[in-house]
């Protein structure tokens, strides 16, 4: 009885050994094996490195060659792939990309649902070029999103965040990487890696600058659309040039004591270009490269964007990092790399058959989903009498006058697209041969006196140079700015244009191709309608004459507050936001408020409701309110939900954005909207305990079509 119990032991022992050495075999090491643990694939991987090569995976491209690893590097997204425009992201190989409206349009949407489908279009694309063998080029670790914030309108790069709001830049933070890492549980289509952390919304002197705030805005506000990112799944963010609190950002403890050990930001931590030898160069913070290297490694900094091997190397040789300290860091690239499935067979990865057929940027869905994207972006400003909707069929001749009319201009992140259809194309598209259309820049006096004088309607197309056309660090406008120059003005130059068109023309209005906020406090107060859509969509001009003629209504909202002039602005370098900053402090009446927007048609708010209207841990508050389409042309609205505090502890905002949802409506038709109230947002941060803390307070529960147009109110305890 023994024996044959001994013997069915050494049959099931033998056969366990044997399917595991059968299972090794397969594979020359066992990283190799998909079925091993993460951690135990990097264990084994980093066993098999010699230093030189370890030192070399901390590039923004991890491979290592002897052991058949062949990682990915990084490419810039904001708003498509960019693989060529101005910023010249296309030096290995120009391939044309499809190319949405700037970051700051596609916040102008309100739209997460379709955010995310923008991001799932970018990272299809990615996938096919960096797959395809007739292009083989490109990268699938994908900088996207900006994560900034834009607190203030003077902002060189307020083109590439969401908005001023945090809980609302986190929202489209999230749904941007769930669009660009996909939906399957074990693979990414893409790395979304965040940009830029933390609090850089200052151009001018960036290198060296500190952001000072204290810990309650940088845990309430600053890092807020980055610990969403990372919830939402994103594993790799760029450290910021600046500093915090007097501490450059590429070694702020910050980076290992709340992204790595409280958020659990495992994967990349890189520089930004070159910022590596602003620490002992322009910020002084070290004496020598070899102090600075050490210091980024051991701070959680993985990937270099400049030369870095030297100095690594002498930090190494001066005892100032070990080979532990680059172990330590190098594995979260590598996590990385394994969940875009490169260190897999291809058979097991569901992306990796996106390498075939038709180009996807070429194909008229894409051309049709980007056309719908950029209609929703548009914001309708103003519009006096019903002017908008143009009337074509009452048309006989319309003169459009501006220097941003007959092109599409792209800024310093955009790819290079397969076409692109300006204002002037657009509008002569919808109007046709029947409709005589003239158009210039505004240059020759006598082209704008004629045009102006004698055409039914004038159309002003006006707004920004998105890199300022000029070389690096310069903008000879002032109301423009870029990377590296922060705005000198928010007022338009052009409106003096728009002042002599006007007088010779009553029936003029003003179409603003911006990214920023301007205070155009004269044409809102004389022309009739006003429409601000922002740059670099491919389908920019079929978009707009669908919303200027009627065919589709707008519906976008605006992202930031638009002062009426500087003075309502607090010092540019103050980033304490509680000094008259953002919707939430601003003092006095902006030109135009956060969450504004108008539509052609009208909506009636009713029937507002709560449940749950006590605050508890966990339990959220629910939100419903009916909307009803009061007028004649189906439209979006968005309803916005806002909170305001009671008796709080400390400071707090005097309402702040915790909700929102568009809806679309036919005429007559209503819909009741719902919106989760998240106790979490109700809390503040002891900086004394450390620690989140939801009081037992007065809340006033908001809704409404912007933070200045609020329909209901509610206090709940």
């Amino acid at each position: 009885m023994i024996t044959k119990k001994l013997c069915t032991l050494c049959i099931f022992f033998f056969l366990v050994i044997g399917v595991k050495s059968f299972a090794q075999s397969k594979y020359q090491y066992p990283f190799q094996d998909p079925n091993l643990g993460i951690e135990k694939r990097i264990d084994n991987i980093i066993s098999l490195m010699t230093p030189d090569e370890k030192i070399s995976c901390l590039s923004t491209n991890p491979s290592v060659p002897r052991l058949g690893i062949k990682g990915t590097g990084q490419m810039e997204g904001l708003h498509g792939v960019a693989l060529g425009g101005p910023g010249g992201w296309g030096r290995r190989k120009l391939v044309t990309t499809t190319l949405f409206p700037q970051s700051y349009g596609l916040g102008e949407t309100w739209d997460t649902a379709l955010i995310r489908k923008v991001a799932a279009t970018e990272a299809y694309e990615a996938r096919y070029i960096f797959q395809s063998e007739k292009y083989n080029t490109g990268d699938l670790v994908i900088r996207a999103p900006n994560a900034d914030l834009g607190r203030d309108p003077r902002w060189g790069r307020t083109e590439e965040c969401y908005g001023e709001d945090a809980f609302f830049n986190g929202c489209m933070v999230q749904a941007y990487v769930k669009g660009l890492q996909g939906n399957n549980s074990k693979y990414w289509m893409t790395a979304s890696l965040m940009k830029h952390f933390l609090a850089n919304s200052n151009e001018n002197g960036r290198d060296s600058s500190s952001s000072d705030f204290d810990d309650r805005l940088f845990r309430e506000y600053y890092s807020v659309p980055f610990h969403m990112g990372i919830e939402a799944g994103s594993r790799a963010f760029m450290a910021s040039y600046n500093k915090y609190n007097g501490i450059p950002m590429m070694v702020n403890p910050v980076l290992k004591n709340v992204a790595i050990d409280e958020w659990k930001q495992n994967g990349i931590i890189c520089t930004d270009g070159g910022a590596l030898r602003l620490l002992w160069r322009a910020h002084k913070y070290y004496p020598d490269s070899a102090w600075a290297a050490a210091a980024a490694v051991k701070a959680g900094i993985n990937q270099f964007l400049d030369r870095f091997t030297g100095s690594i190397n002498l930090a190494l040789k001066e005892g100032l990092l070990t080979e532990k300290d680059i172990d330590n860091v190098i594995r979260g690239n590598f996590r990385v790399m394994i969940k875009l499935g490169l260190l897999d067979p291809p058979s097991m990865v569901p992306y990796t058959s996106i390498k075939d057929g038709e180009e996807p940027w070429l194909m008229q869905k894409t051309k049709d989903f980007v056309r719908e994207v950029t209609r929703k972006s548009v914001v309708l400003l103003k519009n006096d009498n019903h002017f908008l909707p143009l009337d074509k069929n009452k048309i006989r001749s319309v003169a459009i006058i501006g220097p941003y009319a007959n092109k599409v201009l792209l800024d310093w992140y955009s790819g290079t697209p397969p076409y692109t259809v300006s204002a002037l194309e657009g509008i002569k598209n919808k109007l046709g041969d029947k409709v005589k259309v003239e158009w210039t820049t505004g240059n020759d006096e006598d082209s704008v006196n004629d045009l102006a004088s004698h055409a039914d309607y004038v159309i002003m197309v006006v707004g920004n140079h998105p890199w300022c056309n000029a070389g690096w660090g310069k903008c000879p406008v002032a109301s423009n700015g870029r990377e590296a120059v922060d705005r000198k003005t928010i007022y338009l130059e052009q409106e003096d244009l728009i002042k002599k068109v006007y007088r010779l023309n009553p029936h003029t209005m003003v179409v603003l191709i911006a990214n920023f906020p301007y205070a155009i406090t004269w044409t809102d107060h004389n022309i009739p309608a006003i429409l601000q859509i922002t740059h670099c969509s491919e389908e920019l001009g079929n978009a707009l004459a669908d919303v200027l003629f009627g065919d589709y209504n707008p519906g976008g909202k605006l992202v930031q507050t638009w002062p009426r002039s500087m003075d309502q602005l607090p010092p540019m370098m103050d980033y304490n936001i509680r000094d008259g900053r953002t919707y939430m402090y601003f003092k006095g009446k902006p030109l135009y408020p956060f969450g504004y927007g108008l539509s052609y048609t009208t909506f009636k708010f009713s029937d507002f409701k709560i449940k749950n209207p006590k605050i508890q841990a966990g339990v959220p508050v629910i939100v419903n309110v009916d909307v009803t389409n009061t007028g004649k042309m189906t439209g979006d609205e968005v309803v916005q939900l806002y909170v305001q505090h009671f008796n709080s502890a400390v400071i707090r905002p005097k309402e702040e954005l915790k909700g929102f949802q568009r809806v679309t409506l036919q005429p007559g038709e209503k819909k009741t909207v719902q919106i989760e109230l998240d106790p979490e947002n109700l809390r503040y941060w002891d900086e004394g305990e450390h620690r989140w803390v939801l009081e037992k307070d007065k809340v006033k529960v908001m809704v409404g079509c912007s933070s200045d147009d609020i329909k209901f109110e509610q206090v709940i305890d």
